[in-house]
């Protein structure tokens, strides 16, 4: 078994609660001091920074939200001045304002260990060959991994996305042991090396990080039986750090979390009262050593469970359940966060169809489709085809610009998108994610 941090990474109940409390009273002193948002969430509850005496007090306090974030666009909620800000990413293709993180070098170090756990976990040492096929830019996935892989002291290869013969040929040619990207686009990685002719045993591939999107253990069983190589589960998200919020080990049964920087809690979405271990309910994080961006309580609407038990590896670490749905109608496709209310918007900006649409999501093959069908006007559907063929084409450059991914537009008749009386029903997602 190969740890990175073994100190924090298998330490007691006790010890990993007493240094969780002492960083939970510095963080929420940190908060309220600097952050008018915090000081103000605090005052309403009527707590001081002194009512925090333990992490079990964590409950007392009042819950963020992404669109906290939104209403603090861009810098309301950072607890640093500006001078000490040294990287600005921005999550993945949301409504209206994107949600902005933003880093201390601190921050970037604590990234980089995280990070240093989750491929140690997946076997990566200073000897790998990491092939970071993650997008590079303000999506955290790309540069998380890769500064995680240069802290053990790995050779990154930092290809980003895109381009998949060259990805394979260099995958070949350069010696690559692990591969860190999105579990799809490893599917379409191992048809590519099939259809280029390339067999495993001309790779060094050993293992593979895989996160950014829900995936089953069935895709994870197919890309390990593809590829020969043992696929590894990660979870992460902006607003907590990026990748390295959670990983597992190779035992591949549950999601280690450093609780040592992010304390997870589940709670019931619907009352936000905290469920005991092993019970499904809303992920929470509070982070308790960041310093540019600090979240107490941050609703993330995934759906998990944790357990606290050794895991066989030996590490003490809470671990999470695979996130299993969302609480919103949050969708992730191909790694991008796509919500039905962004299309709603740009078809309500266009204004040349009815406000009826219908989004299916399909995996064909390995990658994720989008189409989306578009209730037309009873006025438009007497309209020549040429210009309903214009109006797909503009509607699809709109969604497009807006989502950061390729989708399908098809017009359909008027009153033929099924109507219903409570929530509109407006996705069918077909990809068995279960």
């Amino acid at each position: 078994m190969s740890y990175w941090n073994q100190t924090c990474e298998c330490m007691s109940r006790d010890e990993m609660s007493a240094l969780q409390s002492e960083r939970l009273i510095n963080t929420v002193k940190r908060v309220y001091h600097n952050v008018p948002f915090y000081r103000n969430k605090m005052q309403q509850a009527g707590l001081v920074p002194e009512d925090i005496k333990t992490v079990e007090d964590l409950k007392k306090l009042p819950f963020t939200y992404k669109q906290d974030l939104r209403d603090n666009y861009p810098y309301g909620l950072f607890a640093t001045p500006l001078s000490e800000i040294v990287r600005i990413h921005a999550s993945s293709g949301t409504t209206g304002k994107q949600t902005v993180v933003g880093y201390t070098r601190n921050d970037i170090a604590i990234w980089s260990e995280v990070m240093a756990r989750t491929l140690t976990a997946a076997g990566a040492d200073k000897e790998s060959f990491i092939q970071v096929a993650y997008g590079y830019g303000l999506f955290t996935g790309g540069l998380g991994a890769h500064y995680g892989a240069e802290r053990i002291g790995a050779s990154v290869i930092p290809i980003s996305g895109g381009n998949t013969s060259r990805q394979v040929q260099i995958m070949k040619d350069f010696g690559t042991t692990l591969l860190a990207c999105t579990p799809s686009y490893a599917l379409f990685l191992a048809e590519t090396l099939e259809e280029m002719g390339i067999t495993r045993d001309q790779l060094k591939l050993k293992a593979g990080v895989f996160g950014a999107e829900p995936w089953t253990n069935n895709m994870r069983k197919e890309i390990e039986s593809k590829l020969g190589i043992m696929a590894i589960d990660i979870y992460g998200l902006s607003e907590i750090i990026g990748p390295g919020v959670a990983y597992e080990c190779e035992v591949q049964n549950g999601l280690h979390i450093p609780e040592d920087h992010f304390i997870p809690e589940i709670i019931n979405p619907d009352t936000g009262e905290v469920l005991p271990e092993g019970e499904k309910g809303e992920l929470v994080f509070t982070t308790v050593t960041k310093e540019g961006l600090p979240l107490i309580r941050y609703r993330t609407r995934d759906i998990s469970s944790l357990t606290y038990e050794k895991c066989g590896c030996g590490r003490t670490l809470v671990k999470m359940a695979r996130v299993s749905g969302r609480t919103d109608d949050m969708l992730i496709i191909r790694g991008v966060n796509v919500f039905p209310s962004q299309i709603e918007s740009v078809l309500l900006e266009i204004g040349e169809t009815a406000p009826h649409y219908l989004l299916i999501v399909d995996r064909i093959g390995t990658l994720d489709t989008l189409e989306i069908l578009v209730e037309m006007s009873d006025k438009l559907f007497s309209d020549e085809v040429r210009r309903l063929e214009d109006l797909e084409k503009k509607i699809k450059h709109a969604i497009e610009s807006t989502l950061g991914i390729s989708a399908k537009i098809r017009l359909v008749e008027p009153k033929t998108i099924e109507r219903s009386e409570g929530k509109a029903k407006r996705v069918i997602d077909k990809r068995n994610l279960k």
